[in-house]
């Protein structure tokens, strides 16, 4: 290929000046287009919220600087453009745009796009094959392009706002860059309500507390926050500006990005999980309340709880424990949303209880133990002898009642015969295993001294 010219990224963006038709468009006339159709980014130096990849230094600007476009994997939230950046980079790298949808789409049409890539290519033009939704082929789907891409019949560019990692087989990945795309922050969004504005030739009926609103509606969506626009400059000239409430009654909130057996339902209950163990109560409860406002089973949070109140908390407070487990029951017994203040009662008890994982190594570290030993027998002192035949042959024979030693502690072994003694609990000395951590110092001296 040869080289292609870099992008001018940092220019001026070229905005269309009101027309009778845009206007039409506006009011939803006959054969309007849609307003985010309308401002779709016409070259990459108007693609908003990617300098990461479009900057100077980005990684799509290296590759066209270099004049070779590898295929690639688009993984980013809905309304962040991705395919409106694969087709610009078609047309900046000279080749034809193909679009399919993984969801309408099965191996036959493949097959089609393929021959007349191949047709295409003894013609000397290239095809970018733009797959939308691509984690929803299945395996045997995917693993099609392996050799069409292997041999460069198309430059593969596939969206996803699945996590790659987990919706696409290693072998595609492997012939793949994946490059993530950002959620659009708040500059980008005021840069899409500012050409949204140039091109219908007015202002959005909004206050600066309702345009700030506007925003947040569309949680880094840009399409959804022209669709939004659109209903807006639909309204009748005279509206008076909107405020943050106004525009709310006015408009559905977007649902928060949350599905409950997908990536974004892990990306919560992990930040809920770190938060805790980081001993901050108000991430804690953020997190908490996205996962609640997302949808999220109470009943999957609660277990969630009790096992953070068993791993990161653990003999510190050992109350946390009790306390998780009475906030599920609570729940259990009151429902949403009465039951949601009791497992908010546990998150800010566990967040800020003292911190000890001493129980979770302690057991990991017994459970690698007795793999490693197999079946070793108790030694013989420990084993009840229920029959003669038993006591005859040394069951409980030596066995010294700890109860009766003057500090109720004999100090025997209670480990198998051939196995040394090993620590596995190492108290942290925060919270109540402070107290835990000196009664075992003591026994430990005790149990040297009167080892035989």
């Amino acid at each position: 290929m040869a080289p292609i010219p870099t992008p001018d990224l940092f220019g001026p963006t070229p905005t269309p000046a009101p027309t009778p038709a845009s206007g039409r468009a506006a009011r939803g006339g006959k054969g309007a287009r849609p307003l985010a159709d309308r401002l779709r980014p016409q070259t990459l130096a108007d693609v908003v919220g990617q300098d990461h990849l479009l900057g100077a230094d980005g990684a799509l600007t290296r590759m066209l600087r270099q004049g070779s476009l590898a295929s690639l994997i688009l993984w980013g939230p809905p309304g962040v453009g991705k395919t409106t950046l694969a087709r610009l980079l078609a047309e900046r790298a000279g080749l034809h745009f193909h679009q399919l949808s993984a969801v309408f789409s099965g191996v036959a049409d493949l097959k089609r796009v393929f021959e007349e890539a191949v047709a295409r290519r003894r013609t000397g033009t290239g095809t970018l094959l733009f797959v939308d939704e691509i984690h929803r082929f299945n395996r045997a789907q995917q693993d099609a392009f392996l050799p069409v891409v292997e041999e460069g019949t198309v430059v593969l560019i596939g969206a996803t706002t699945e996590n790659p990692s987990f919706a696409l087989n290693a072998a595609l990945l492997s012939r793949c860059q994946v490059l993530v795309l950002r959620r659009l922050d708040d500059v980008a969004l005021t840069e899409l309500t500012a050409r949204a504005e140039a091109a219908i030739g007015r202002a959005l009926p909004l206050t600066e507390e309702g345009r700030a609103t506007l925003r947040a509606m569309a949680d880094g969506d840009g399409r959804y926050l022209l669709n939004m626009a659109e209903q807006l400059f639909a309204l009748p000239a005279d509206q008076p500006a909107l405020g943050a409430a106004a525009l709310a009654a006015l408009l559905a909130r977007r649902a928060a990005l949350y599905d409950k057996d997908r990536e974004e339902h892990y990306n919560l209950i992990s930040a809920l999980h770190k938060s805790l163990r980081g001993s901050d109560p108000d991430a804690a409860l953020y997190w908490f309340a996205r996962m609640l406002t997302g949808g999220e089973d109470p009943r999957y949070i609660a277990r969630r709880l009790a096992r953070f109140a068993a791993e990161d908390v653990g003999l510190a407070d050992p109350a946390a424990l009790t306390l998780a487990l009475s906030g599920w029951e609570a729940y259990e017994r009151m429902g949403s949303p009465e039951g949601e203040l009791a497992l908010a009662e546990v998150v800010l008890h566990l967040a800020t209880a003292p911190k000890s994982n001493a129980a979770y190594r302690a057991f990991n570290a017994a459970m690698a133990a007795a793999r490693a030993t197999g079946s070793l027998m108790p030694p013989a002192h420990i084993l009840n002898a229920p029959t003669k035949l038993m006591k005859d042959i040394g069951y409980g024979a030596g066995y010294d009642y700890d109860h009766d030693a003057p500090d109720a502690f004999s100090g025997q072994n209670y480990f198998p015969d051939g196995m040394a003694r090993a620590q596995f609990y190492r108290p942290s000395g925060r919270g109540e295993e402070r107290a835990i951590a000196e009664r075992l110092a003591t026994w430990a001296k005790l149990r040297k001294e009167r080892s035989p």
